[in-house]
């Protein structure tokens, strides 16, 4: 009786854990503020929303609903998309912070800047403590003004994510007029044989799925495109010795209906629906998430999302390290999956040892890319104001908590110590 006990209670303190793990929901917090409810529908459209909650330490630079119009008027959503991925900081800034700012002036990396489409400082926002209080926000690029000003804080949770109200939306040159074809201007083949996926964009071209895939691009498709390597290694079955039926099922599966970047795939946690999905077969993904690393796994074999060849709402498109090969078709008997080799001939041995189940090792976190060094602009910076005054985390409910490393680390200790004493005892 005291061992379950003492099973529950690990139970317990494991599941408090995995809460604690996911250390924000701004979409959650948010909503709790109707002068931002436009900005916070653009998050979830855009799927930045699923981005941020996976990021451990950030912070959202906020519009209110008229700025907000203003800025997503007359644009597509992809282009309102980047547009708000220069308004997310991959740092920690609370008034405090802001008004301490080393010289005065310096430049943070945005989620922008992870995206690729970003040249040289683009992806940066530059943050200036005026004189007389203010701080002023704006590109990075040579030659950008600050137009935009810090009006308020939001909410802060210490030190994972800060959000503060800025007066106007910063604008990097070319961002507002940069080409946004639709995903029937997309031309997916090309794409795919210059990311290295030649075999793939052969193979969906020859079996008639990339019509399949060019309908329902329009309301939205995800495409996980296998590289040329990966059609060459050890256990792909040969495709030659498949019905035709078999080969569009496992094309099919290669794409999800629906735009899905990659910070959505990160914070997945149900079954992901293929194109191959039907009445007869579930033909499902599931995710898993190391780091920044994603793997899908279609419990027959796994594979890592390698790169980003295209992220335009509603089109997303990545390269991946192997062939996917769905349970429906390669997992229902224990005999070889058609055109695998045979296996080796098992032991005489009277009993055979379970062979250990092979592991990935997480790859690591990656860094933001550092910001490049910038001049301390002209103007000394004024002495920071008292943060009294402002709408601070005692004042907005957001409540001072413990950050959420320093949590996981008081969990893990005393999960250890608990573990500790059962086999003690």
């Amino acid at each position: 009786m005291a061992s379950l006990s003492r099973a529950l209670f690990l139970l317990s303190l494991l599941a408090l854990t995995a809460t604690i793990s996911s250390a924000h929901n701004i979409t959650e917090i948010l909503s709790a503020f109707p002068d931002y409810s436009q900005y916070n529908s653009f998050l979830t459209q855009t799927k930045l929303a699923d981005e941020i909650n996976t990021r451990q330490t950030i912070t959202i630079l906020v519009l209110n609903n008229a700025a907000i119009s203003a800025l997503a008027a007359k644009h597509p959503l992809s282009v309102v998309k980047n547009a708000l991925s220069l308004h997310v900081l991959l740092d920690y800034y609370d008034p405090t912070k802001l008004h301490q700012i080393s010289k005065g002036s310096t430049l943070s990396t945005t989620l922008y800047q992870t995206t690729g489409h970003a040249p040289g400082n683009l992806g940066f926002v530059n943050i200036t403590d005026l004189q007389g209080g203010k701080v002023g926000f704006g590109s990075a690029a040579p030659g950008s003004k600050l137009d935009s000003s810090y009006t308020k804080s939001v909410k802060q949770i210490p030190y994972n994510i800060s959000i503060l109200e800025i007066n106007a939306p910063i604008i990097a040159p070319g961002i507002l007029t940069a080409p946004a074809p639709s995903a029937s201007d997309v031309n997916i083949t090309a794409l795919l044989e210059k990311a290295g996926a030649k075999t793939f964009a052969s193979l969906i071209i020859s079996s008639g799925v990339i019509k399949t895939y060019q309908s329902a691009a329009e309301k939205g498709l995800t495409i996980f495109a296998p590289n040329d390597e990966a059609f060459k290694a050890k256990g792909v079955p040969d495709l030659s010795k498949l019905t035709n039926a078999e080969v569009v099922s496992i094309l099919q599966f290669h794409a999800v209906a629906g735009y899905t970047p990659i910070g959505t795939l990160k914070t997945s946690k149900s079954p992901i629906s293929t194109l191959a999905t039907n009445g007869a077969g579930k033909f499902d993904l599931t995710t898993t998430t190391a780091g920044d690393q994603v793997t899908l796994h279609t419990g027959v074999d796994s594979s890592r999302v390698a790169d980003t060849v295209l992220d335009a709402t509603p089109l997303a498109i990545f390269t991946i390290d192997n062939v996917l090969l769905p349970l429906e078709l390669f997992g229902k008997s224990p005999s070889p999956a058609p055109g695998l080799e045979p296996s080796a001939a098992p032991s005489p041995a009277p009993v055979l040892a379970p062979t250990p189940s092979t592991v990935e090792a997480p790859s690591p976190l990656a860094a933001s890319p550092p910001a490049p060094p910038l001049e301390t602009p002209e103007g000394a910076p004024s002495e920071a104001p008292s943060a009294e005054s402002e709408n601070s985390t005692s004042g907005n409910g957001a409540g001072h908590v413990a950050s959420p490393a320093l949590m996981m680390t008081v969990l893990v200790t005393v999960c250890a110590t608990v573990i500790s004493s059962v086999v003690l005892s």
